[in-house]
């Protein structure tokens, strides 16, 4: 029997490849300017322990830059992935957004780790699409946004859900000195009116017990699993998928509730349409493969148009009013403003008497008055964005306006949260929080920033949101209706924080206390 030959281990082969390895990542290090990196995981500990304070975080390495506001780092420092799927370009610089946001819209889509991410709960829908996909309901959804007739049933879902819900709410709340969770109380108002208005189909979840959806319950929990898929590698969210465990397990149990409720709320509108958006497009056609015949949207599309309209319309407005309540409790100057200009308006179409004021939630022509309020708004949506951050997928190799190259198959971010931070771009006071800098000289006009890409809370460029005005309308009808009738005071000890998502929540929430407001 012939003897086994043991091969001895290449050690010097090996030392030779760590040291060219050090060698060349060596050089990665000094062509990178973000956070310090480190051998194989790159930027990943820093990352990490800052998860907590994200968005803070990021602010500050923009601000190291200078004037800059824009760096680059990778997360996984090995070769090919270093200057591909692991690299990163961070950014808030104007010319930087406009160029990925418009100039060069086409080279910078959601791209393909998004889509997978996103696909199971969103589909191909217009805020999981891309290129033809989402030009086609782009463009349909864009015709419905500009009608009257959506605003006016935009306007009944919020005043009805402001008068018989909401105010009863808070008049218990009030009565009985007892505190309230304003963000919660918010979610829910704005899930209500979202879901009125996509399809018609009223869940309640404002009502005065506070019930539990399962459709609410649902949606929460399939967006929670589905952010979870973007912090981490995709082949662990795909192995879990596979063996059926962990937060794709509680992902597929979760579908099948959204499932079962939106074919529910399709069946129904096919039966007896209304003038909510799902029954809109329903009846339109649309031209997907450009034959130049008209197609109706098919069951399974309708379906995923409904959830990506439901996903944008609902956390967004809630928590830009929370954050916006939290800094006028703070800011009483601003709110003694805020009131003199609802007290003027109101004078003018409902009289003197301060009674009639708060009979009825102001109508969005009521509303469309409020300038200082919306300036109020803006200025929160400039500290606090409810979106505060975006990626995109960089497709061809390219160059920002700033001289940053960016390779194919790497991301771009861009921190909305950090451009409202920065001195280079609202200047020395940009910490504070100032609803006047977006107001006109004289003071009785609303003017964003000349450069329309130092504020991007609602997106720009050909993505630019298509509900801007209806958000604006709602959140000044829910905000005056709140602050006419009460007076808000924090609950002593509560810890306002944010909670590091997709969407800037509240860790905690926002308790407070109601007291009667006395008008006039």
């Amino acid at each position: 029997m012939a003897n086994d030959v043991v091969l001895p281990f290449p050690f010097p082969s090996f030392l030779l490849l760590i040291f060219a390895y050090l060698i060349w990542f060596h050089f990665l290090a000094r062509t990178l300017t973000g956070p310090r990196v480190w051998p194989v995981i790159g930027s990943l500990p820093a990352l990490i322990s800052n998860r907590r304070s994200l968005h803070d975080w990021m602010a500050g390495n923009l601000r190291s830059t200078g004037g800059a506001a824009t760096y680059q780092t990778c997360t996984v420092a090995l070769p090919f992935f270093a200057r591909k799927q692991g690299f990163y370009t961070v950014t808030c610089h104007p010319r930087n957004i406009e160029h990925v946001l418009r100039t060069r819209f086409e080279n910078y889509p959601k791209g393909p780790d998004w889509q997978a991410a996103f696909h199971d709960l969103l589909g191909q829908g217009i805020f999981n699409s891309d290129g033809e996909i989402w030009l086609v309901q782009r463009k349909t959804a864009a015709l419905e946004f500009t009608t009257r007739t959506l605003r006016q049933a935009m306007d009944r879902w919020v005043n009805r859900t402001i008068r018989t819900r909401l105010w009863c709410i808070l008049d218990k709340a009030a009565e009985y000195k007892t505190a309230v969770d304003l963000q919660d109380l918010l979610l829910r108002l704005t899930f209500d009116n979202i879901c009125g208005l996509t399809f018609g189909k009223d869940p309640q979840t404002l009502s005065p017990e506070l019930p539990a959806s399962p459709f609410a319950l649902a949606f929460d929990s399939a967006t929670e699993a589905t952010l979870h898929r973007l912090l981490y590698p995709s082949i662990l969210w795909r192995l879990k998928k596979l063996l059926g465990i962990g937060m794709e397990r509680r992902l597929k149990e979760s579908l099948k509730v959204i499932e079962e409720y939106i074919n529910d709320a399709v069946a129904s509108r096919k039966e007896s349409p209304s003038d909510d958006l799902l029954s809109r497009f329903m009846k339109k056609k649309h031209d997907g493969d450009g034959d130049g015949d008209g197609n109706r949207f098919s069951a399974a599309v309708l379906h995923r148009i409904a959830l990506n309209f439901v996903l944008a319309g609902r956390d967004t407005s809630s928590v830009a009013l929370t954050w916006f309540f939290w800094l006028v409790m703070n800011h009483p100057h601003v709110e003694a403003k805020i009131l003199a200009e609802i007290s003027t308006v109101l004078r003018q179409t409902r009289g003197e008497d301060p009674r009639r004021w708060i009979e009825e939630p102001l109508m969005f022509d009521e509303a469309d008055k409020l300038v200082y309020l919306k300036a109020a708004l803006a200025e929160t949506l400039r500290l606090y964005p409810s979106v505060p951050q975006d990626f995109k997928y960089v497709v061809a190799d390219d160059v920002l306006p700033d001289g940053s190259f960016v390779p194919a198959g790497s991301t771009v971010t861009y921190s909305i949260y950090s451009a409202g931070r920065m001195k280079s771009i609202w200047g020395e006071d940009c910490g504070e929080f100032k609803p006047d800098r977006w107001l006109s000289p004289d003071g009785d006009r609303f003017e964003g920033p000349k450069d329309g890409y130092k504020f991007v809370a609602f997106n720009a460029g050909p993505r630019t949101c298509l509900g801007k005005d209806l958000a604006y309308l709602q959140m000044k009808s829910v905000a005056s209706a709140v602050l006419l009738r009460y007076q808000l005071a924090p609950v002593p000890g509560h810890r306002v924080e944010q909670k590091m998502s997709l969407t800037l929540f509240m860790k905690n929430g926002l308790r407070v206390y109601l007291h009667p407001r006395r008008l006039g």
